[in-house]
């Protein structure tokens, strides 16, 4: 291959972009052009991801006089030095990894995919072919959860990345293009999951305050303001007496993780243990903050939450972890959101009771689709197909007996 042959095929594509004029594609063949076109990035971000080590070796960019490869990988592709870093590190993990440039050369993987499964199956190369499967099967916050439970899987010593990750720890803020104001913080996950947790009663209060004012406003609108509320709060000193008055945090963390590990202090093999909803942390980690309260736990709170029959209408507390573990994502299989709401699969209005197994998660988007406008999961349990009315595979059209 040359930059002879490369620039004729530059020069097609430029022809083609040239000559688009959206208005003229037939609206039935907007979508399956779009497609073609996002078939044609991917094979494009394919070849610079694996061309990204030879500029390296090439060495135009000490000639250019640029401080390193990425920067000056960044400079050619008008994009930021992070971006250049992680697609050099790409480059240099899929020479590696045969399955993994393979289907790279496909076009079935677009950038982000490939950077977090080159990037897991470097820890573990046995698990490239089964990451790769997951790329093509799941959306990209599922790819990037199991990719995350692989490498710590992998981790020779979580322990010291842990300290590492606390050591890095930090909060940055930055002004946008707009005017916004954004703000950016880093830290391990239990730290990080404490403030998540600090901030989930404001965020339901300012909910059920919306909701009954007839506000509809995103979830993530409700987590700022309760944000900002958690920054004007001042803490009781002496005699003064607060401004406001916040419902006291109840940090809740759901750990997942093998009860022989738990005894034994250390994982083994591909075991993992971690927050459900967050990530992966050190078993040392899980032992420091539960102490003794999970073998309690265990034996004295145990709850038959499969089975139990509630008449309210919402989930008793039991059934919301029991929920929260199993599921922890929007129902929605093409749906990565956490904050989801519980919805009954078969109108609570029917039956007039509460069960585990008729209740599933969704996003705030979500919910609405199926509350609204008619949108239901196909038949089965756990995370599945969501699909309008019309779609053949929504249980209203599923055909009599």
């Amino acid at each position: 291959m040359s930059a002879a042959t490369m620039r004729i095929a530059e020069h097609a594509i430029a022809r083609m972009v040239r000559g688009l004029v959206p208005e003229d594609v037939l609206l039935g063949d907007a979508t399956e052009v779009w497609v073609s076109f996002d078939r044609i990035e991917r094979l494009a971000a394919a070849a610079k991801t694996l061309l990204a080590a030879r500029v390296e070796v090439a060495g135009d960019w000490k000639r250019a006089g640029a401080r390193s490869a990425a920067d000056h990988l960044a400079k050619l592709g008008a994009t930021t030095a992070l971006a250049a870093r992680r697609s050099l590190a790409a480059s240099r993990q899929v020479a590696e990894l045969p399955v993994v440039a393979e289907t790279m050369r496909s076009g079935l993987l677009s950038s982000v995919q490939v950077e977090a499964v080159a990037d897991a199956a470097t820890a573990d190369p046995s698990a490239a072919a089964r990451l790769v499967r997951t790329a093509r099967t799941t959306n990209v916050g599922e790819l990037r959860a199991e990719c995350l439970r692989t490498k710590a899987a992998a981790d020779p010593d979580p322990d010291a990345t842990y300290r590492r990750i606390d050591s890095e720890r930090r909060v940055r803020f930055s002004t946008d293009a707009e005017g916004g104001r954004n703000l950016y913080a880093r830290g391990t996950v239990d730290r990080v999951s404490r403030i998540e947790h600090a901030l989930q009663p404001l965020v339901e209060g300012l909910f059920q305050a919306a909701w009954a004012e007839g506000r509809h406003e995103p979830r993530e609108a409700y987590v700022f303001d309760a944000l900002v509320m958690l920054a004007e709060h001042e803490p009781e000193s002496g005699t003064e007496q607060k401004k406001q008055r916040l419902p006291k945090p109840a940090a809740m963390m759901l750990f997942h993780l093998p009860f022989e590990a738990m005894v034994r202090g250390k994982l083994e093999g591909e075991q993992t243990c971690e927050i459900v909803g967050a990530g992966p942390v050190p078993i040392s980690v899980a032992r420091e903050l539960l102490g003794e309260s999970i073998l309690k736990l265990v034996i004295t709170k145990g709850v038959d939450v499969v089975n139990v029959v509630h008449l309210g209408r919402g989930p008793t507390a039991a059934q919301k972890i029991a929920l929260l573990w199993t599921s922890p994502r929007c129902s929605n299989i093409e749906c990565s959101r956490m904050g989801v709401e519980i919805d009954h699969n078969q109108p609570w209005a029917d039956k007039h009771q509460t069960v585990l197994a008729n209740l599933d998660p969704f996003c705030g988007h979500d919910h609405d689709l199926k509350t609204n406008h008619g949108w239901s999961l196909v038949e089965g349990t756990g995370r599945r197909a969501f699909v309008p009315p019309d779609d053949p595979r929504h249980p209203r059209n599923k055909p009599p007996p």
